[in-house]
C-alpha cells in the first residue's frame, strides 16, 4: 500500500466500532483528506452497502487511486480532488468524515471547511471528525502538548484546535453536536448533525 500509515492501522477498528451507528444510518459518505485510503478500505470492507467517496488534495490523489483500485471494493468510488479552500463537489452526502486533518490545516482552512461542508450534507446528515482537541484552552494530555509543539515547528499555522472555537463554526452552519466520544491515544470523535 502506498503512503501506508501506522497510526491509521492502529486506530481504524476502534473508530469503526464507535462510528458504526452513524455509518449504518448512511448510504453515501464523503471523506475529506483520505490520505492512503486506509479508513475507507477498512470501513467499506465491513459495510458493503455504503457508497464511499474519497477526496484529497491533488498531490495525494494518484497514490490514493492506486490503493483503491488494488483493493477491488465496489463500494469505494475513484477519488476526487478536494481542497477545502477551493472547489467542493456539487453533491450531497448522508455523512462527511475526516480524521486527523483539522490540526494539520491552517485556521483559515478550518474555517473554510466548516463554511462549505454543510452545503454537501443532506438535512439530518452527520459530520464526523476524529483527532485531538483542546478544551477551555487546555490540552487533554502532555503528549498532545508535545504534539502541538511538533506541529508548530513544522508549520506555524497548524495546531490542535480548541473545541469551543470549532463548536462556534459548526453552530453557524446549523450543525449541532450529537456526541463527543473520548478515544484512545488522547483523541476525540466529534459528531454533529445538520438541522
Amino acid at each position: 500500500m502506498l503512503n501506508f500509515s501506522e497510526s491509521c492501522a492502529r486506530n481504524q477498528q476502534v473508530i469503526y466500532d464507535q462510528l458504526l451507528p452513524w455509518l449504518e444510518q448512511s448510504q453515501n459518505v464523503l471523506e475529506i483528506g483520505s490520505g492512503s485510503g486506509q479508513h475507507a478500505l477498512h470501513f467499506c470492507s465491513q459495510l458493503p452497502k455504503l457508497q464511499w467517496q474519497c477526496a484529497d488534495r491533488d498531490m495525494w490523489l494518484n497514490a490514493l487511486a492506486i490503493n483503491i483500485q488494488n483493493a477491488e471494493l465496489e463500494n469505494i468510488k475513484a477519488p476526487i480532488e478536494l481542497d477545502v479552500n477551493g472547489s467542493w463537489p456539487n453533491a450531497q452526502y448522508d455523512l462527511i468524515y475526516t480524521a486527523n486533518s483539522l490540526h494539520i490545516m491552517s485556521w483559515q482552512s478550518v474555517q473554510n471547511l466548516f463554511a462549505n461542508l454543510a452545503n454537501c450534507l443532506h438535512n439530518g446528515g452527520y459530520f464526523c471528525c476524529y483527532g485531538p482537541f483542546k478544551y477551555a484552552g487546555e490540552f487533554t494530555s502532555s503528549s498532545n502538548e508535545n504534539f502541538e509543539q511538533w506541529l508548530k515547528n513544522r508549520n506555524n499555522e497548524s495546531g490542535i484546535r480548541d473545541f469551543e472555537a470549532i463548536e462556534i463554526l459548526a453552530n453557524a452552519q446549523q450543525l449541532h453536536l450529537v456526541t463527543d466520544i473520548s478515544m484512545p491515544a488522547n483523541n476525540q470523535l466529534l459528531i454533529w448533525k445538520k438541522a
